[in-house]
Protein backbone atom coordinates (compact mmCIF):
# COMPACT_ATOMS: atom_id res chain seq x y z
CA UNK A 1 0.00 0.00 0.00
CA UNK A 2 1.48 3.80 -0.77
CA UNK A 3 2.12 5.65 2.22
CA UNK A 4 1.33 9.36 1.70
CA UNK A 5 3.56 12.35 1.05
CA UNK A 6 1.62 14.36 2.90
CA UNK A 7 3.07 14.52 6.66
CA UNK A 8 -0.14 13.73 9.31
CA UNK A 9 -0.86 16.82 11.44
CA UNK A 10 -3.22 17.08 14.87
CA UNK A 11 -6.19 17.13 12.75
CA UNK A 12 -5.50 14.07 11.01
CA UNK A 13 -8.16 11.32 11.20
CA UNK A 14 -6.14 8.13 12.39
CA UNK A 15 -8.09 4.27 12.74
CA UNK A 16 -7.10 0.62 13.19
CA UNK A 17 -5.99 -0.39 9.92
CA UNK A 18 -7.39 -3.85 10.08
CA UNK A 19 -6.53 -5.77 7.14
CA UNK A 20 -2.39 -3.45 7.66
CA UNK A 21 -2.64 -5.30 10.66
CA UNK A 22 -3.76 -8.73 9.93
CA UNK A 23 -1.17 -9.10 7.01
CA UNK A 24 1.73 -7.79 9.71
CA UNK A 25 1.29 -9.06 12.69
CA UNK A 26 0.86 -13.60 12.22
CA UNK A 27 -0.20 -13.15 15.96
CA UNK A 28 -3.22 -10.27 15.74
CA UNK A 29 -5.71 -13.13 16.83
CA UNK A 30 -4.15 -13.95 20.18
CA UNK A 31 -2.93 -10.79 20.94
CA UNK A 32 -7.25 -9.71 20.42
CA UNK A 33 -8.18 -13.02 22.15
CA UNK A 34 -6.23 -11.16 25.35
CA UNK A 35 -7.93 -8.17 25.79
CA UNK A 36 -11.41 -9.76 25.79
CA UNK A 37 -13.08 -9.20 29.23
CA UNK A 38 -13.33 -12.10 31.43
CA UNK A 39 -16.87 -12.72 30.34
CA UNK A 40 -16.08 -13.22 27.16
CA UNK A 41 -12.48 -15.26 27.26
CA UNK A 42 -14.23 -18.45 28.34
CA UNK A 43 -16.98 -18.00 26.04
CA UNK A 44 -14.88 -16.91 22.89
CA UNK A 45 -12.57 -19.94 23.71
CA UNK A 46 -14.51 -22.26 22.87
CA UNK A 47 -15.72 -21.12 19.54
CA UNK A 48 -14.02 -21.45 16.43
CA UNK A 49 -11.15 -19.46 14.96
CA UNK A 50 -12.20 -17.53 12.73
CA UNK A 51 -15.83 -17.35 13.43
CA UNK A 52 -17.92 -14.53 11.34
CA UNK A 53 -21.10 -12.30 11.98
CA UNK A 54 -23.60 -10.66 10.58
CA UNK A 55 -24.29 -7.13 11.78
CA UNK A 56 -26.54 -4.23 10.73
CA UNK A 57 -24.72 -0.88 10.73
CA UNK A 58 -27.15 1.40 12.38
CA UNK A 59 -26.68 4.15 10.12
CA UNK A 60 -27.06 2.77 6.68
CA UNK A 61 -29.40 -0.53 7.61
CA UNK A 62 -26.53 -2.19 5.37
CA UNK A 63 -25.91 -6.22 6.61
CA UNK A 64 -22.60 -6.88 6.31
CA UNK A 65 -20.02 -10.13 7.37
CA UNK A 66 -17.57 -8.93 10.08
CA UNK A 67 -14.72 -10.95 12.09
CA UNK A 68 -16.52 -11.77 15.61
CA UNK A 69 -13.81 -11.54 17.55
CA UNK A 70 -12.83 -7.94 16.55
CA UNK A 71 -16.74 -7.53 16.95
CA UNK A 72 -17.48 -8.66 20.21
CA UNK A 73 -14.25 -6.36 21.49
CA UNK A 74 -15.44 -3.11 20.31
CA UNK A 75 -19.44 -4.02 21.23
CA UNK A 76 -18.73 -5.19 24.74
CA UNK A 77 -15.71 -6.05 26.39
CA UNK A 78 -13.48 -2.36 24.97
CA UNK A 79 -16.63 -0.33 27.00
CA UNK A 80 -15.61 -2.04 30.23
CA UNK A 81 -14.83 0.71 32.85
CA UNK A 82 -11.33 -1.07 32.78
CA UNK A 83 -10.13 -1.41 29.61
CA UNK A 84 -8.37 1.67 29.26
CA UNK A 85 -6.54 2.87 32.94
CA UNK A 86 -3.64 5.26 33.68
CA UNK A 87 -1.18 2.46 33.85
CA UNK A 88 -2.07 1.39 30.41
CA UNK A 89 0.77 2.54 28.01
CA UNK A 90 0.38 5.23 25.31
CA UNK A 91 -0.05 3.13 22.14
CA UNK A 92 -1.92 0.73 23.59
CA UNK A 93 -4.61 3.30 25.24
CA UNK A 94 -4.55 4.68 21.74
CA UNK A 95 -5.71 1.42 20.24
CA UNK A 96 -7.89 0.28 22.97
CA UNK A 97 -9.61 3.94 22.60
CA UNK A 98 -10.03 2.88 19.01
CA UNK A 99 -11.84 -0.22 20.03
CA UNK A 100 -13.88 1.49 22.51
CA UNK A 101 -15.00 4.10 19.74
CA UNK A 102 -15.91 1.19 17.46
CA UNK A 103 -12.54 2.31 15.32
CA UNK A 104 -14.43 5.15 14.31
CA UNK A 105 -11.54 7.68 13.11
CA UNK A 106 -10.22 9.98 15.33
CA UNK A 107 -7.43 13.21 15.39
CA UNK A 108 -4.85 13.09 17.88
CA UNK A 109 -6.73 15.83 19.17
CA UNK A 110 -9.51 14.03 19.58
CA UNK A 111 -6.85 11.37 21.24
CA UNK A 112 -5.75 13.76 23.39
CA UNK A 113 -8.63 14.89 24.83
CA UNK A 114 -10.12 11.23 25.76
CA UNK A 115 -6.79 9.95 26.92
CA UNK A 116 -5.45 13.48 29.07
CA UNK A 117 -2.19 12.92 27.45
CA UNK A 118 -0.38 16.20 24.83
CA UNK A 119 -1.61 15.83 21.28
CA UNK A 120 1.98 16.66 19.91
CA UNK A 121 2.97 13.36 21.80
CA UNK A 122 0.16 11.42 20.59
CA UNK A 123 0.84 12.30 16.99
CA UNK A 124 4.30 12.39 17.08
CA UNK A 125 3.97 8.38 18.25
CA UNK A 126 1.18 7.60 15.90
CA UNK A 127 2.23 9.30 12.67
CA UNK A 128 6.38 7.98 12.79
CA UNK A 129 7.50 5.79 10.46
CA UNK A 130 7.13 2.98 12.62
CA UNK A 131 3.48 1.81 12.47
CA UNK A 132 2.00 0.58 16.06
CA UNK A 133 -0.72 -2.17 16.08
CA UNK A 134 -2.21 -1.05 12.73
CA UNK A 135 -2.36 2.72 13.74
CA UNK A 136 -2.31 4.63 10.72
CA UNK A 137 -3.97 7.47 8.68
CA UNK A 138 -7.16 7.47 7.20
CA UNK A 139 -6.75 7.36 3.27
Amino acid sequence: MKRSLLKPGLDTPFHIDFDWWQADDRSWRVYLRSLLCEEHKETFSAQEEDLRMDVIDPITAEVRTVDGLQHLLMTHCARQPDFVTARTTLVESIFRIFLANGNQPMTANELAHRLGRPAHTILKTISGPRVYRGIRPVM
